[in-house]
């Protein structure tokens, strides 16, 4: 939920004004509900009308919905979008730990790439990550990380506070520039590939709905204080990463912070795309499974995948927008609210059928713009 996407809100605020600010409040809104709708479809009745968990993995949610058109087809598209997303998501996560060195040591004859193989030297460990308790005690330090990251900006802009202006928002808006601030808005928020391994894992799933309630609560409530703050202290000025706006010393040390955060956020979607793919090799088989070897050489090709596609994927940064615009609103609105519907139509009222439909048609309409934008961006790039 407190991803690197946070550092860009308050340069979306500065292209969407006002509505920036109802848009970070809705788009927590909307991803708690696809949340919860998902973790539902895991869901049936019993013959005593008790819920029972019949399903554990979004793929088998999946080829529950496509199970007359094909008993793996819903499970295979739904593995490849959530892999590709994942190694996307690990290959950023190198890609801005190079970038943060470069910034944080200027004067250090390396280049950007160099810093993105000595950032993955420190990510070697991950071969050996073998549950999901060590992923969680890294986001953990990862979420105390972030928590300092916010503490310092905002505090810097508190002691700016004399030269704050609410004249400084817009009331006008750049229709390309608004969609852009709506991607950034929204993909700050999504956390639903996590959200049935998570689910599952609970000492007690009866809270779960309780937990994502206030999860987003307050990140809205942190997401709203910290872009808000940040955009009254630098208006117009503000950039696209608002580390870059702080003063020399302090920039230094937030970016030493984010490398960290960056760092300890591999894990994560680096854990769970391997989990996918054993999955998959092995349909389940778990004496093949947990083989020490296979999954060292599982996890180590991975681990190679994403420093190869950082060190020689061309205009990644664009790339990474067309597939996230595409596999983000995907597995975070298409979806979850396609499988709502098609599990429990039958159950569902007209209003929640109407909730489940309008989310569908947002997220289609998000991802057809980020799509737009992206390819735009890279027609221009190698025109």
């Amino acid at each position: 939920l407190q991803g690197i996407f946070v550092l860009g809100l308050p340069y979306a605020l500065l292209h969407s004004g006002y509505s920036g600010l109802l848009l970070i409040v809705l788009a927590a809104a909307l991803c708690c509900y696809t949340g919860k709708i998902l973790i539902a479809c895991l869901y049936e009745e019993n013959e005593d009308g008790q819920l029972i968990r019949v399903r554990d993995t979004y793929e088998d949610i999946a080829n529950a919905c496509c199970k007359k058109l094909s008993p793996s087809l819903g499970g295979i598209v739904v593995n490849v979008t959530q892999v590709v997303e994942l190694i996307m998501t690990c290959i950023l996560y190198l890609v801005v730990s190079g970038n943060l060195l470069s910034h944080s040591f200027p004067y250090v004859p390396v280049t950007e790439k160099t810093w993105s193989v000595i950032a993955f030297v420190t990510l070697l460990p991950c071969i050996f990550i073998r549950t999901l308790k060590i992923v969680s005690k890294l986001s953990q330090l990862c979420s105390l990380v972030h928590f300092v990251i916010i503490f310092l900006v905002i505090t810097y802009c508190l002691t700016q506070m004399h030269q704050w202006s609410w004249a400084k928002f817009r009331l006008s808006l750049e229709f390309e520039n608004f969609l852009v601030s709506v991607g950034v808005i929204i993909f700050s928020y999504t956390s639903q590939i996590f959200l049935p391994t998570l689910e599952g894992n609970m000492k007690n799933p009866g809270e779960f709905r309780c937990m994502l309630n206030w999860t987003h609560f307050f990140a809205c409530i942190l997401k709203t204080t910290f872009a808000l703050t940040a955009f009254l202290t630098w208006g117009e000025k503000t950039k696209e990463v608002i580390t870059d706006n702080l003063p020399s010393f302090l920039e230094t040390l937030v970016n030493l912070c984010l490398l960290t955060k960056a760092l300890l956020s591999y894990p994560l979607p680096f854990f769970a795309a391997t989990e996918i793919v054993y999955s998959c090799i092995f349909n389940d088989n778990h004496s093949n499974y947990r083989s020490p070897l296979l999954a060292l050489t599982v996890r180590g090709s991975f681990l190679f995948l994403t420093l190869l596609m950082a060190m020689f994927t061309p205009h990644f940064a664009l790339l990474m927008g067309l597939s996230g615009s595409v596999t983000g609103a995907a597995m975070t609105f298409l979806l979850p609210s396609l499988f709502h519907l098609k599990l429990k139509w039958k159950k569902l009222s007209f209003l929640q059928k109407c909730a489940d439909i309008s989310v569908f048609i947002l997220g289609f309409l998000c991802s057809l713009a980020g799509i737009v934008c992206s390819i735009k961006g890279l027609l221009e790039v190698f025109g």
